[in-house]
């Protein structure tokens, strides 16, 4: 009699690790610091109080390596640390600044997200992963755009122009690269193990 052993599927990358508590939490805690270090790439515009900054890249990248609990978990550690007086934020800023926090809150939705999403195999192809990084993007913005028009008593076309519009085309290339890198660490995963 012989038993056939059917390996547990890879559903997002961190699942290639052993899954253990301390593995989960240096995951979590190293995600939270690439989007925080990524987050030191920033650039201040003189007609937006929103700045230019990478955390998107790391936002995406993580979301989709993580799955959805690790990643969720991650950004909000991000957040809550930076709160606390982690100097992580854009430019080393740490504590609560009303004007960009719903950005902050919509990396840990888009974080979340981009994990469930990876999880069912949003980040295996090129086109795929464009399409996922793209909509975490846009679930940045329908979080992050209101409340900056709240914050700044301006409406909502306003916030567009402010928190939106002066980014999207850096963010459609953070979308490219995220959507080409990840499908290509399963290559070569895939292409490592097959070996």
């Amino acid at each position: 009699m012989s038993t056939i052993t059917v390996d547990s599927p890879r559903r997002v990358l961190a699942d290639l690790l052993p899954r253990t508590l301390i593995a989960d939490t240096l995951l979590v805690v190293g995600a939270a610091a690439l989007v925080g270090v990524l987050a030191q790439i920033s650039i201040h515009l003189s007609f937006t109080p929103v700045p230019i900054t990478g955390q998107t890249l790391g936002v995406l990248l993580a979301g989709s390596a993580l799955g959805w609990r690790r990643a969720g978990l991650s950004m909000a550690l991000y957040v809550l640390a930076g709160l606390a007086g982690v100097p992580w934020f854009a430019s080393h800023a740490s504590g609560y600044a009303a004007v960009t926090f719903g950005y902050l809150l919509g990396f840990i939705a888009t974080g979340a997200l981009m994990g469930w999403i990876a999880s069912r195999g949003g980040d295996r192809t090129i086109v795929r992963a464009a399409i996922t990084m793209l909509i975490g993007e846009i679930v940045i913005y329908v979080i992050a755009v209101p409340w900056l028009a709240v914050d700044l008593h301006v409406s909502l076309a306003k916030a567009i122009s402010l928190g939106m519009w002066p980014f999207v085309a850096g963010d459609l290339i953070k979308a490219g690269i995220a959507g080409i890198a990840l499908p290509s660490t399963w290559r070569l995963v895939d292409r490592t193990s097959s070996h």
